[in-house]
């Protein structure tokens, strides 16, 4: 790397990372009225349990909207480049905005792989834990309910506890169809096998007859173990170690395959989203004026960010309920912030604006 790459690095650098502190700033302040998580963690751990709790929620949000504090941070750091007229000295020396890109889009990928990887992973691990350590929205008597279907079967289940991984449930209650002989079956426990769920003992209740010991009684179903894992855990709960570990089992229900599949595909493509919101940034502050007024190119560029972060939010939420697929949803909105970047910046390069 040469220096001019190190100077552009430097501005780039420190004006998105303020960025980021601030945003996390807003957002940690906003958590912190959460008083009564707060109070409850703290009675557990301390205050520094509950300080824990607040950071993991900013962090999670501060990840979500990483794409428009880029954006932001980037035409802060441009701004800074022009205002010192280095990036006029660096257009006059014959070096093109496309090799003063270079570095930045580099360190943009790295920080997005480091951000997939390491950062959300880090923020689902603790999240998950002090999960753990909350009150349960769902009392544990409403228990695991799952409406299954098998050949020609179709029945409803009911189970007070769920083992990790859910092929394993305890205190099981099954509502049988009527085309089936009606009733329902209770067992202690019962266990998921390819194709079927496996009461070891049961008793059977029909309305019209005594009830009936069952066992190794095999209730088809089209529920795979990738589907039970998946149940019992929403997929932002997941990291993407996880999402490729559901991924590679077989998972029959489509709605969560979309949502396994969207969140997985969604952190893939974040270098593509962070390279789109960089170019939106050059693209609108990188050319050369006369004057220091930059108000228009900002709220231009801006605005723009902001739009392409609604259209990537509206796609997911699309992919992941099966109205697009979700390869298609995670990509496209970062295809286009590329496409509408680069088309400006080559206008801007032939001197046609």
């Amino acid at each position: 790397m040469t220096r001019i790459d190190w100077i552009i690095l430097k501005r780039l650098g420190r004006s998105i990372a303020g960025t980021v502190v601030v945003l996390f700033g807003l957002i940690a302040l906003a958590e912190s009225l959460n008083v009564w998580r707060f109070q409850h963690l703290s009675g557990i751990g301390g205050p520094l349990l509950g300080l824990l709790a607040i950071v993991v929620e900013a962090a999670r949000w501060s990840l979500g909207t990483l794409p428009v504090t880029l954006l932001i941070g980037a035409i802060i750091g441009i701004l800074d480049l022009q205002a010192r007229r280095e990036l006029t000295v660096i257009k006059a020396a014959g070096i093109s905005i496309w090799r003063v890109l270079r570095a930045p889009a580099i360190a943009v990928v790295l920080l997005s792989v480091l951000a997939s990887l390491g950062a959300d992973t880090a923020i689902v691990t603790l999240s998950r834990q002090l999960a753990l350590n909350m009150p349960q929205v769902q009392s544990t008597d409403r228990g695991l309910w799952l409406q299954q279907r098998g050949g020609e079967e179709d029945y409803v289940m009911m189970a007070a506890h769920p083992y990790p991984g859910g092929t394993v449930l305890e205190d099981v209650t099954v509502f049988l169809d009527r085309d089936t002989g009606g009733g329902r079956i209770h067992a202690g426990s019962m266990r998921l096998t390819p194709g079927a769920w496996v009461i070891g003992e049961g008793t059977r209740f029909h309305p019209d007859r005594p009830p009936e010991q069952v066992h190794d009684l095999a209730l088809p179903t089209t529920t795979t173990a990738g589907d039970m894992g998946v149940k019992l855990a929403s997929p932002v709960e997941l990291t993407i170690f996880e999402l490729a570990a559901a991924l590679s089992k077989r998972l029959t229900d489509p709605d969560l395959r979309n949502g396994v599949e969207m969140r997985f595909l969604r952190l893939l493509a974040l270098p593509l989203v962070l390279i789109g919101s960089l170019l939106i940034a050059f693209a609108f502050t990188a050319g050369y004026r006369r004057t220091n007024k930059y108000g228009a190119a900002v709220l231009y560029g801006i605005v723009l960010g902001f739009v392409v972060y609604v259209i990537t939010e509206m796609a997911a939420m699309a992919g992941a309920a099966g109205v697009l697929q979700p390869a298609f949803a995670a990509v496209a909105p970062a295809f286009v912030a590329i496409v509408i970047g680069t088309t400006v910046l080559l206008f801007r390069e032939d001197g046609r604006t």
